[in-house]
Protein backbone atom coordinates (compact mmCIF):
# COMPACT_ATOMS: atom_id res chain seq x y z
CA UNK A 1 0.00 0.00 0.00
CA UNK A 2 0.96 3.65 -0.73
CA UNK A 3 0.76 6.23 2.01
CA UNK A 4 -1.91 8.83 0.80
CA UNK A 5 -0.59 11.49 -0.60
CA UNK A 6 -1.73 15.60 0.68
CA UNK A 7 -3.96 16.94 -1.61
CA UNK A 8 -2.95 20.31 -3.24
CA UNK A 9 -3.58 23.32 -1.37
CA UNK A 10 -4.07 21.07 1.65
CA UNK A 11 -3.15 23.46 5.15
CA UNK A 12 -1.31 21.41 7.90
CA UNK A 13 -3.77 21.47 11.06
CA UNK A 14 -0.35 23.15 13.11
CA UNK A 15 -1.06 26.28 10.73
CA UNK A 16 -4.71 26.49 10.45
CA UNK A 17 -4.04 26.73 14.33
CA UNK A 18 -1.49 29.57 14.73
CA UNK A 19 -3.70 31.32 11.77
CA UNK A 20 -6.85 30.92 14.21
CA UNK A 21 -5.14 32.20 17.49
CA UNK A 22 -3.73 35.15 15.59
CA UNK A 23 -6.68 37.24 15.11
CA UNK A 24 -7.72 36.44 18.83
CA UNK A 25 -4.46 37.99 20.29
CA UNK A 26 -5.19 41.34 17.73
CA UNK A 27 -8.59 41.43 18.51
CA UNK A 28 -7.38 42.42 22.40
CA UNK A 29 -4.63 44.51 21.56
CA UNK A 30 -6.46 47.71 21.18
CA UNK A 31 -8.52 47.07 24.64
CA UNK A 32 -4.78 46.18 26.21
CA UNK A 33 -3.22 49.28 24.88
CA UNK A 34 -6.77 51.06 25.74
CA UNK A 35 -6.41 49.89 29.68
CA UNK A 36 -2.58 50.87 29.52
CA UNK A 37 -3.35 54.69 28.70
CA UNK A 38 -6.15 54.75 30.74
CA UNK A 39 -4.98 53.16 34.32
CA UNK A 40 -1.61 52.24 33.47
CA UNK A 41 -0.45 56.05 33.35
CA UNK A 42 -2.82 57.64 35.51
CA UNK A 43 -1.10 54.69 37.98
CA UNK A 44 1.97 55.22 37.57
CA UNK A 45 1.66 59.10 38.14
CA UNK A 46 0.16 58.13 40.96
CA UNK A 47 2.36 56.65 42.56
CA UNK A 48 5.58 58.35 41.05
CA UNK A 49 3.30 61.86 42.88
CA UNK A 50 2.80 60.04 46.38
CA UNK A 51 6.38 59.45 46.77
CA UNK A 52 7.63 62.66 45.57
CA UNK A 53 8.26 66.03 47.65
CA UNK A 54 9.21 69.30 46.95
CA UNK A 55 11.34 71.47 48.82
CA UNK A 56 9.60 74.80 49.59
CA UNK A 57 13.04 76.75 49.39
CA UNK A 58 14.68 75.65 46.57
CA UNK A 59 11.92 73.41 44.67
CA UNK A 60 13.59 70.96 44.38
CA UNK A 61 11.93 67.44 44.14
CA UNK A 62 13.23 63.92 46.08
CA UNK A 63 11.51 60.77 46.98
CA UNK A 64 10.47 60.35 50.31
CA UNK A 65 7.49 59.05 52.61
CA UNK A 66 6.47 62.09 54.05
CA UNK A 67 3.01 62.15 51.74
CA UNK A 68 1.64 59.47 52.90
CA UNK A 69 2.81 59.60 56.88
CA UNK A 70 1.05 63.47 56.64
CA UNK A 71 -1.79 61.08 54.93
CA UNK A 72 -2.49 58.84 57.99
CA UNK A 73 -2.27 61.97 60.62
CA UNK A 74 -4.41 64.71 61.65
CA UNK A 75 -7.78 65.60 59.56
CA UNK A 76 -6.73 63.14 56.44
CA UNK A 77 -7.04 60.10 59.02
CA UNK A 78 -10.19 61.42 60.49
CA UNK A 79 -11.38 61.78 56.58
CA UNK A 80 -10.36 58.21 56.07
CA UNK A 81 -11.54 56.56 58.85
CA UNK A 82 -14.62 58.32 58.36
CA UNK A 83 -15.09 57.06 54.49
CA UNK A 84 -14.54 53.47 55.71
CA UNK A 85 -16.99 54.44 58.80
CA UNK A 86 -19.67 55.23 56.66
CA UNK A 87 -19.30 52.45 53.84
CA UNK A 88 -19.31 49.77 56.38
CA UNK A 89 -22.38 51.17 58.06
CA UNK A 90 -24.07 52.05 54.50
CA UNK A 91 -23.14 48.78 53.12
CA UNK A 92 -24.30 46.38 56.03
CA UNK A 93 -27.96 47.97 56.14
CA UNK A 94 -27.71 47.75 52.34
CA UNK A 95 -26.91 44.21 52.45
CA UNK A 96 -29.87 43.21 54.94
CA UNK A 97 -32.60 45.26 53.05
CA UNK A 98 -31.40 44.05 49.87
CA UNK A 99 -31.44 40.23 50.45
CA UNK A 100 -35.29 40.60 51.91
CA UNK A 101 -36.20 42.43 49.08
CA UNK A 102 -34.81 40.14 46.33
CA UNK A 103 -35.69 37.42 48.57
CA UNK A 104 -39.92 38.52 48.31
CA UNK A 105 -39.00 38.60 44.48
CA UNK A 106 -37.64 35.33 43.73
CA UNK A 107 -40.45 34.06 45.76
CA UNK A 108 -43.07 36.07 44.29
CA UNK A 109 -45.89 34.29 42.11
CA UNK A 110 -45.89 37.70 39.98
CA UNK A 111 -43.53 37.65 36.86
CA UNK A 112 -44.04 41.18 36.30
CA UNK A 113 -43.30 41.70 39.63
CA UNK A 114 -39.62 40.31 39.48
CA UNK A 115 -38.86 42.25 36.38
CA UNK A 116 -40.15 45.22 37.53
CA UNK A 117 -38.33 44.86 40.28
CA UNK A 118 -35.12 43.91 38.89
CA UNK A 119 -34.89 46.51 35.76
CA UNK A 120 -35.77 49.27 38.58
CA UNK A 121 -32.89 48.10 40.66
CA UNK A 122 -30.34 48.07 37.10
CA UNK A 123 -31.58 51.70 36.64
CA UNK A 124 -31.40 53.30 40.51
CA UNK A 125 -27.83 51.10 41.39
CA UNK A 126 -26.53 53.50 38.83
CA UNK A 127 -28.38 56.80 39.59
CA UNK A 128 -26.21 58.61 41.64
CA UNK A 129 -23.99 62.17 42.28
CA UNK A 130 -25.64 65.65 41.43
CA UNK A 131 -29.08 64.52 40.47
CA UNK A 132 -29.57 62.02 43.37
CA UNK A 133 -28.37 64.99 46.17
CA UNK A 134 -30.57 67.36 44.28
CA UNK A 135 -33.55 64.85 44.41
CA UNK A 136 -32.77 64.27 48.23
CA UNK A 137 -32.52 68.02 48.85
CA UNK A 138 -35.52 68.91 47.16
CA UNK A 139 -37.65 65.99 48.76
CA UNK A 140 -35.89 65.75 52.92
CA UNK A 141 -33.65 68.64 52.86
CA UNK A 142 -34.04 71.52 55.50
CA UNK A 143 -36.83 73.20 52.95
CA UNK A 144 -37.82 70.51 51.57
CA UNK A 145 -41.28 68.62 50.62
CA UNK A 146 -41.54 66.18 53.09
CA UNK A 147 -39.72 68.13 55.56
CA UNK A 148 -41.91 71.23 55.81
CA UNK A 149 -44.94 68.34 55.36
CA UNK A 150 -44.41 66.00 57.99
CA UNK A 151 -42.79 68.50 60.45
CA UNK A 152 -39.21 66.57 60.35
CA UNK A 153 -37.24 69.75 61.12
CA UNK A 154 -38.88 69.64 64.81
CA UNK A 155 -37.48 66.50 65.35
CA UNK A 156 -33.86 67.08 65.18
CA UNK A 157 -34.13 65.91 61.32
CA UNK A 158 -30.79 66.76 59.29
CA UNK A 159 -30.25 65.69 55.87
CA UNK A 160 -26.93 66.97 55.79
CA UNK A 161 -25.46 64.73 58.38
CA UNK A 162 -23.56 61.32 58.77
CA UNK A 163 -27.14 59.65 58.99
CA UNK A 164 -28.48 61.45 56.77
CA UNK A 165 -25.81 60.50 53.71
CA UNK A 166 -26.27 56.61 54.68
CA UNK A 167 -30.06 57.15 54.13
CA UNK A 168 -29.07 58.49 50.35
CA UNK A 169 -26.34 56.16 49.91
CA UNK A 170 -28.90 53.49 50.25
CA UNK A 171 -31.10 54.68 47.68
CA UNK A 172 -28.25 52.68 45.31
CA UNK A 173 -26.61 50.50 47.69
CA UNK A 174 -29.90 48.62 48.27
CA UNK A 175 -30.57 47.81 44.26
CA UNK A 176 -27.13 47.38 43.68
CA UNK A 177 -27.43 44.23 46.63
CA UNK A 178 -30.79 43.25 44.45
CA UNK A 179 -28.83 42.81 41.89
CA UNK A 180 -26.33 41.24 43.15
CA UNK A 181 -27.91 38.22 45.84
CA UNK A 182 -30.70 37.63 43.19
CA UNK A 183 -28.76 35.00 41.11
CA UNK A 184 -27.41 33.51 44.29
CA UNK A 185 -30.94 33.38 45.68
CA UNK A 186 -32.37 31.74 42.12
CA UNK A 187 -29.29 28.77 43.04
CA UNK A 188 -30.91 27.62 46.16
CA UNK A 189 -32.56 24.52 45.01
CA UNK A 190 -35.94 23.74 46.15
CA UNK A 191 -35.03 19.85 47.10
CA UNK A 192 -33.16 21.57 49.89
CA UNK A 193 -36.29 23.59 51.46
CA UNK A 194 -38.37 20.41 51.18
CA UNK A 195 -35.33 18.04 52.41
CA UNK A 196 -35.52 20.21 55.05
CA UNK A 197 -39.15 20.47 55.54
CA UNK A 198 -39.59 16.64 55.91
CA UNK A 199 -37.06 16.20 58.02
CA UNK A 200 -39.21 18.37 60.81
CA UNK A 201 -36.96 21.86 60.31
CA UNK A 202 -38.76 25.10 60.60
CA UNK A 203 -38.44 27.95 57.95
CA UNK A 204 -36.06 29.41 60.36
CA UNK A 205 -33.85 25.92 61.11
CA UNK A 206 -33.93 25.89 57.12
CA UNK A 207 -32.59 29.69 56.53
CA UNK A 208 -30.01 29.32 59.77
CA UNK A 209 -28.41 25.57 58.83
CA UNK A 210 -29.32 25.36 54.72
CA UNK A 211 -29.62 28.87 53.21
CA UNK A 212 -27.57 31.56 54.96
CA UNK A 213 -24.08 29.32 55.00
CA UNK A 214 -25.08 28.42 51.32
CA UNK A 215 -25.17 32.36 50.66
CA UNK A 216 -22.75 32.85 53.24
CA UNK A 217 -19.74 33.68 50.42
CA UNK A 218 -22.39 35.16 47.76
CA UNK A 219 -23.41 37.76 50.68
CA UNK A 220 -20.17 38.30 51.96
CA UNK A 221 -19.02 39.50 48.58
CA UNK A 222 -22.26 41.46 48.13
CA UNK A 223 -21.16 43.05 51.31
CA UNK A 224 -17.80 43.99 49.85
CA UNK A 225 -19.02 45.39 46.63
CA UNK A 226 -21.30 47.42 48.49
CA UNK A 227 -18.70 48.64 50.53
CA UNK A 228 -16.41 49.53 47.76
CA UNK A 229 -19.12 51.28 45.90
CA UNK A 230 -19.87 53.45 48.93
CA UNK A 231 -16.08 54.22 49.57
CA UNK A 232 -15.66 55.65 46.37
CA UNK A 233 -18.84 57.75 46.11
CA UNK A 234 -17.82 61.40 45.39
CA UNK A 235 -20.08 63.62 43.83
CA UNK A 236 -23.14 62.56 45.97
CA UNK A 237 -21.36 63.93 49.58
CA UNK A 238 -19.61 66.81 47.61
CA UNK A 239 -22.96 68.02 46.34
CA UNK A 240 -24.72 67.69 49.67
CA UNK A 241 -22.56 67.95 52.90
CA UNK A 242 -19.54 69.62 51.59
CA UNK A 243 -17.07 69.18 54.27
CA UNK A 244 -19.54 68.88 56.93
CA UNK A 245 -18.96 65.21 57.39
CA UNK A 246 -15.29 64.27 56.45
CA UNK A 247 -14.54 62.04 53.79
CA UNK A 248 -11.79 60.91 52.36
CA UNK A 249 -12.77 61.81 48.72
CA UNK A 250 -13.85 65.34 49.80
CA UNK A 251 -10.29 65.77 51.23
CA UNK A 252 -8.40 64.48 48.00
CA UNK A 253 -10.90 67.06 46.14
CA UNK A 254 -9.86 70.13 48.05
CA UNK A 255 -6.17 69.35 47.80
CA UNK A 256 -6.10 68.87 43.44
CA UNK A 257 -8.26 72.18 43.90
CA UNK A 258 -5.28 73.89 45.73
CA UNK A 259 -6.47 73.82 49.37
CA UNK A 260 -3.95 72.28 50.93
CA UNK A 261 -0.44 73.67 53.09
CA UNK A 262 2.79 74.98 50.99
CA UNK A 263 5.09 71.68 49.68
CA UNK A 264 2.20 69.11 50.24
CA UNK A 265 0.43 69.61 46.61
CA UNK A 266 1.24 66.06 46.78
CA UNK A 267 -0.99 64.71 49.74
CA UNK A 268 -3.57 64.41 47.39
CA UNK A 269 -2.10 61.59 45.54
CA UNK A 270 -0.89 60.11 49.14
CA UNK A 271 -4.51 59.97 49.75
CA UNK A 272 -5.43 58.13 46.72
CA UNK A 273 -2.72 55.71 46.82
CA UNK A 274 -4.48 55.20 50.34
CA UNK A 275 -7.36 54.45 48.89
CA UNK A 276 -6.42 52.08 45.91
CA UNK A 277 -4.91 49.98 48.88
CA UNK A 278 -8.18 49.92 50.81
CA UNK A 279 -10.18 49.05 47.03
CA UNK A 280 -7.39 46.16 46.79
CA UNK A 281 -7.49 44.71 50.19
CA UNK A 282 -11.33 44.81 48.91
CA UNK A 283 -10.95 42.91 45.99
CA UNK A 284 -8.52 40.42 47.17
CA UNK A 285 -11.58 39.98 49.78
CA UNK A 286 -14.04 39.67 46.93
CA UNK A 287 -12.98 37.30 44.18
CA UNK A 288 -12.33 34.13 46.22
CA UNK A 289 -15.70 34.74 47.68
CA UNK A 290 -17.33 35.04 44.27
CA UNK A 291 -15.37 31.79 42.85
CA UNK A 292 -16.74 29.91 46.27
CA UNK A 293 -20.26 30.36 45.76
CA UNK A 294 -20.35 29.96 41.88
CA UNK A 295 -19.13 26.55 42.77
CA UNK A 296 -21.99 26.15 45.72
CA UNK A 297 -24.48 27.42 43.42
CA UNK A 298 -23.50 25.83 39.83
Amino acid sequence: MTAALPQAGAVPVASMKRRRRAPGWLAVLPLLVFTALAFGLPALAMFNGAFTVKAQTTGATSYSLSNLTTSLHGAYLTALLGSVKLSAVSATIAAVLGLSLAQAVVTSRFRALREAVLTASGVLANFGGVPLAFAFVATLGNSGVLTRHLGLAEHGWDLYSFWGLIIVYLYFLIPLMVLTITPALEGLRSHWREAARNNGATTLQYWRHVALPVLAPSLLGGLVLLFGSAFAAYATAAAMVGSSVPLVTLQIADAISGNVLVGQENVALALSLDMVLVAGLVMAMYLPLQRRSARWLA
